[in-house]
């Protein structure tokens, strides 16, 4: 009877032993799968770095497509689009990684005569590329681009949020080749094969008003543009001007010291221009360094508007602030940041917000913009010119 007992205990013994050996066999089988095919796996296994950094991510994504991933894979262009989305990560709209072929598409020369289409462009605050203003007798005048017209893709490349030198570098080319342009204009889709030929850029257009009000349009502040102003400006004076209007309606900016040579016009020495903020907010007043050349007795209007952005907006408020002149139209686009371009070694560039801009009296302009001192929409379906007919107005009346 005991030895009866006794294999009872001894098989039931067994028993709990086999089935624990089993159970020990199918949970290691269990964590093995999820070791080798989950990401902690891969992390505790495969990667040797401590941490959650960015290399140990990388590495713990680029063990398991090694791995597992069915295509091929190109290390040059994960790098790069890896660049880029760190970059991109910051939340800066400005600050963007550029590949090397981006880079070398930014460095192209875009002053003076150049090759292209013909037309004036910003981009709006929605990140659309709008067709300001066709160039009189250009390629884009001819084949009827208009006012307005949205670039939605260049050679079936959407650009829409694509920085606007980029665009423009796009659309350039050499000459006699074409470059196709896929446009929204209202709620039509327009599709534009332009030739490509060499443009001259006038940066600035000119007239006389009634009561010898003197009216200059600033397109751009590209290179060039502030001799252009002051031979034009002094031909007006030549002309017997008794007043000024400057227009900077959409506007999106240019070359900083573009805008600044042309406010040595108007600012006496040692005047504020703009103040300078950099990360840790230490402020540094940029002043004018020469006497102004400009009859003080001339009365100053400046034209602005929602797409009056950047060096634009510098513009503006160094002459609001200083009493030069009075702003009409409605509040500025709000872009009140310098970015800088450093090429790095991978034969890109990082391009980055490295400073905030404000107006001499210290007023803030990113994101904020620059209120006008006389308020006047422009009034949409109307050919009447409201804003340079109030601005005309509050010349006549002075």
């Amino acid at each position: 009877m005991n030895f009866e007992k006794r294999n009872n205990i001894y098989r039931v013994i067994m028993i709990i032993i086999v089935t624990a050996i089993i159970t020990f066999i199918g949970t290691s089988v269990i964590l093995y799968n999820y070791y080798l095919k989950t990401g902690d796996g891969l992390a505790k296994t495969l990667v040797t770095t401590e941490g959650n950094g960015l290399d140990t991510k990388l590495q713990l994504i680029k063990t398991y497509l090694d791995r597992f991933y069915l295509g091929e894979i190109n290390e040059d262009d994960m790098t790069e689009s890896a660049i880029k989305g760190y970059v991109a990560g910051l939340g800066d709209e400005y600050t963007e990684y550029l590949t090397k072929d981006e880079y070398e598409e930014l460095m192209v020369d875009v002053n003076g005569n150049y090759v292209g289409i013909g037309i004036y462009m910003t981009q709006d605050r929605y990140g659309n590329i709008v067709v300001l203003l066709p160039i009189e007798g250009s390629p884009a005048e001819e084949v009827g681009l208009k006012t307005g017209d949205i670039i939605v893709k260049v050679n079936g490349e959407d650009v829409t949020d694509m920085d606007l030198s980029l665009v423009a570098n796009k659309i350039k080319g050499e000459e006699g080749t074409s470059v196709n342009l896929e446009i929204q204009r209202e709620e039509e889709i327009i599709t534009k094969s332009i030739e490509r030929r060499k443009i001259e850029i006038n940066h600035i257009n000119t007239k006389i008003l009634d009561n010898n009000i003197g009216y200059i349009q600033i397109l751009s502040f590209d290179d060039g543009c502030a001799e252009e102003f002051e031979s034009k400006l002094n031909e007006l004076i030549n002309k017997g001007i008794k007043s000024l209007i400057v227009d900077v309606r959409d506007n999106g900016g240019g070359i900083v010291t573009e805008a600044t040579d042309i406010l040595e016009l108007f600012l006496p020495k040692d005047k504020a221009i703009m103040i300078e903020v950099d990360k840790d907010e230490k402020e540094e007043i940029i002043e004018t360094e020469r006497d102004a050349k400009i009859k003080s007795d001339i009365e100053i209007i400046i034209l602005a508007n929602e797409n009056s952005a950047s060096a634009s907006e510098i513009f503006i408020g160094a002459l609001k602030d200083n009493n030069i002149a009075k702003v009409v139209g409605i509040k500025t686009f709000g872009k009140g940041v310098m970015q800088e371009v450093v090429p790095v070694s991978t034969g890109g560039a990082l391009k980055l917000t490295i400073k905030e801009f404000r107006t001499p009296n210290g007023n803030k302009i990113n994101k904020e913009g620059i209120v006008p001192d006389i308020e006047v929409k422009d009034i949409e379906d109307n050919d009447k010119d409201e804003q340079l007919q109030r601005a005309i107005n509050e010349l006549k009346n002075n």
